[in-house]
């Protein structure tokens, strides 16, 4: 099988007339291997393990309940997946406000969302949902995330009111 890229260390040898390629796997490993990344994601593991998975968990369950409370508090937002036993997201609608809109205004304010059908329009559609706003929970959100988040969305309310 030809090698789909070419680069250093994946050839043996090179002439005017022919190519002849290393053998594999070599062949199929062109160029500089991505030696920073590779370094990063092994500090990215150490980070994580050392702070241990069990505890970003409750983490974001935290936040998740936070959020909820918060968000319960504005007057017709709609909060769409209610389970009990869910990720550190939320998904929500704004009554009279398109989830495009809102994500305009919320990126002008600092905060990343995601806006969308989220490939999930079949669903949506069964439901009647033209779109949603969702937050995502991590290991770097806190609380004052959150509050700015709801902040925002009352600066959306008093746009489209």
């Amino acid at each position: 099988m030809p090698p789909y890229q070419g680069g250093g260390d994946m050839i043996r040898r090179v002439t005017f007339e022919k190519t002849t390629f290393a053998d594999i796997p070599g062949r199929f490993e062109a160029g500089t291997p991505h030696i920073a990344g590779a370094y990063g994601l092994s500090a990215a593991i150490d980070y994580v393990s050392n702070i241990g998975m069990d505890a970003i968990a409750a983490h974001e369950q935290e936040l998740l309940r936070y959020a909820t409370g918060r968000l319960q508090e504005i007057n017709s937002l709609r909060l769409i997946g209610t389970a009990d036993n869910k990720a550190g997201i939320v998904s929500f609608e704004l009554d009279g406000v398109h989830a495009h809109d809102i994500g305009t205004i919320l990126d002008r304010e600092g905060i990343a969302v995601r806006v969308g059908h989220h490939c999930a329009q079949p669903l949506m559609d069964r439901f009647n949902i033209a779109g949603t706003v969702r937050a995502s929970f991590g290991l770097y959100t806190n609380e004052a995330d959150i509050d700015a988040l709801v902040a925002s969305l009352g600066a959306v309310r008093e746009i489209f009111n």
